[in-house]
């Protein structure tokens, strides 16, 4: 039974006639979950909210039918949306907070939805319901947990309870818009495990809206592909998957790490193009490899390249009778790195308050090379890596710079140690001043560390910013003008004009698309092969640890469970927490496609 049919739709800015979304067309049956991927500014949250009868502020749903159990939604009242709302479709936001009242108890908040919707459930019936809903996402049922407050629980339980809040009422369907974003892996692979059994269990269709490419593969029974604001591929999950046809498809996938292998990543050049900023023809084609000139011009309606699967594109029918995919490039073999010890922790004891986070860590990074630092939410990884570089003090234990101690505290330790050792923050957003331009941002550390005539600082920024694939006219901006990948490659300018030895890297790109996020994985490694850079990548996502980095070590609640080469520790794990990490992290049912050349198109 189809629960979702959306036609047509179109989405415009208000008042200007730019469309944001422009004709798309899908259906969802009952049970059914469709992955809606796409890089930042394709569309996909526009298309989600839309299900909702809603449009983001400055836009309008100008055009189309989006059906909800055989109710269109366009163009319904305002107490009419608000009673589909939270009844018929819910939504589940990438934030947990926005969906969480801070000041209300859990089981309030989730009592608080009968009262609105379904009046006339009983009580009893009513806390049976929300009970049984806890147990199915995975949570206490208990009184004690309905008393506590949205700030009592981990990031993990918080997108939990939001899951719980979507289908306490039994929704028709659900949009969830990029729900695991920033969560570890383990902790990602129950709450998708959740969703599938839900759908499953309770009839819902479900919209799941992404960028990330191996949770679709992994949960979707079917894909939409979005590329400014249109749909350009659309399929089964395994045919989106076996035999990618759009060449921005294709493109998404080679940009992709995978956990089974070491492979170059090959970033998407260029940017999703903005509304009222989007050339003829297909809106790809600037970027494409396989563009011709006709690309430029030709009106485009999706083709049929097998059953159910449609493609978006003049060269549909040759790209698809060509090969299913191209063997994946593996990743070239890197120098051996130096063995002296550029940075060494030794026996680290960390606490927050009267807890201990951190028991016994020793660790050792040498200079060119890149240790990286996994493990669960709350483990300890960050607080490792702000005791190293001296914001968080309260520990015990030695860490040492060229085998001088440091001490505990930043502000306490010499311009010289302060400059060798840099940090850059997994929200590139709230690590720059927001009242300050670019240039402003970098010119700070020339002025403080290097006294820098204005001149010289003029063209330090310059070529800076050069380094990192920025236009040197970008100093003038400031950060609310540029995309989340220019801001994350500013943060890294900030830390390369200090001339560091050692990097450490929180989470850099846990929140950016694939396309960017291989682009700064390349950045990173051309800084250590060109400047000799030490890097400690700290993440949570083991894919891309297989890529980037040369050691890995595994953490647990404050320890180091397992460390060594990155091959031989993601091949023969010999801690089980280790091959729980790797058993929970998504995989291609096969490898992704890599991106043709281009040179011998017909």
């Amino acid at each position: 039974m189809t629960a979702v049919t959306v036609s047509g739709l179109r989405i415009d800015l208000d008042g200007y006639g730019v469309d944001v979304v422009d004709c798309v067309d899908f259906a969802i049956s009952a049970g059914e979950v469709l992955g809606l991927v796409g890089e930042s500014g394709s569309g996909k949250t526009t298309v989600g909210l839309a299900l909702l009868g809603d449009a983001r502020r400055g836009a309008r749903i100008v055009g189309g039918r989006v059906l909800i159990d055989g109710q269109d939604v366009v163009g319904l009242g305002q107490d009419e949306l608000t009673s589909l709302r939270g009844s018929t479709v819910a939504y589940v936001p990438q934030d947990p907070s926005m969906a969480l009242n801070p000041a209300l108890r859990l089981g309030a908040q989730l009592a608080e939805l009968f009262e609105f919707h379904q009046p006339d459930v009983s009580a009893p019936d009513r806390d049976e319901r929300i009970r049984t809903t806890l147990r199915e996402v995975g949570l206490d049922s208990d009184d004690a947990f309905l008393d506590r407050y949205p700030h009592q629980l981990s990031g993990g339980q918080q997108q939990r309870i939001t899951l719980a809040l979507a289908f306490v009422l039994r929704p028709r369907v659900i949009v969830l818009d990029e729900p695991t974003t920033g969560l570890d892996v383990t902790t990602q692979a129950l709450v998708l495990r959740t969703i599938r059994e839900l759908c499953a269990a309770h009839q819902v269709a479900a919209l799941y809206v992404t960028h990330d490419m191996a949770v679709v593969a992994d949960l979707a029974d079917r894909i939409l592909v979005m590329y400014a604001g249109r749909v350009v591929e659309s399929g089964a999950s395994k045919q989106i998957f076996d035999k990618p046809v759009h060449p921005y498809t294709r493109a998404l996938l080679a940009a992709v790490p995978v956990v089974s292998q070491r492979r170059e990543l090959l970033a998407i050049p260029g940017d999703t193009p903005s509304p009222g900023r989007r050339p003829t023809g297909c809106a790809f084609h600037p970027r494409c490899v396989e563009a011709v000139p006709e690309c430029a011009t030709a009106a485009l309606e999706p083709i049929e390249v097998g059953d159910g699967h449609a493609v978006r594109c003049i060269r549909a029918e040759h790209l698809a009778a060509g090969p299913a995919r191209t063997a994946p490039r593996a990743a070239v073999a890197r120098e051996p790195v130096d063995d002296n010890a550029l940075l060494r922790v030794s026996h680290l004891d960390a606490h927050h308050g009267r807890r201990q986070i951190l028991h016994d860590v020793s660790l050792e990074l040498a200079g060119k090379e890149c240790l990286a630092l996994v493990g669960e939410s709350g483990c300890g990884k960050t607080t490792l890596a702000r005791s190293i570089i001296g914001l968080h003090h309260r520990h015990s234990g030695g860490i040492s710079l060229r085998g001088t101690e440091l001490a505990t505290r930043a502000r306490d330790r010499p311009l010289e140690t302060r400059r060798a050792v840099q940090y850059i923050f997994q929200s590139p957003y709230n690590s720059l001043n927001p009242r300050r331009t670019i240039g402003e941002t970098l010119r700070e550390p020339l002025k403080v560390l290097f006294s820098m005539p204005t001149a010289k600082a003029t063209a330090t920024i310059a070529e800076t910013l050069e380094r990192v694939s920025l236009a040197p006219s970008m100093a003038s901006s400031y950060p609310n003008q540029l995309s989340g990948g220019e801001r994350q490659r500013v943060a890294i300018a900030r830390a390369l004009v200090c001339r560091p030895e050692v990097l450490i890297c929180d989470e850099i790109t846990s929140a950016l698309d694939v396309s960017v996020q291989a682009s700064i994985v390349r950045l990173l490694r051309e800084l250590q092969d060109e400047e000799g850079l030490a890097l400690l990548f700290v993440t949570h996502n083991l894919a891309l640890v297989r890529t980037v980095a040369d050691r890995v070590i595994a953490m647990r609640a404050g320890r180091l469970v397992e460390a060594g080469r990155v091959d031989d520790v993601l091949d023969h794990p010999g801690d089980p927490f280790t091959r729980k990490l790797i058993a929970a992290t998504p995989e291609f049912p096969a490898a992704p496609t890599t991106v043709p050349s281009g040179e011998d198109r017909p």
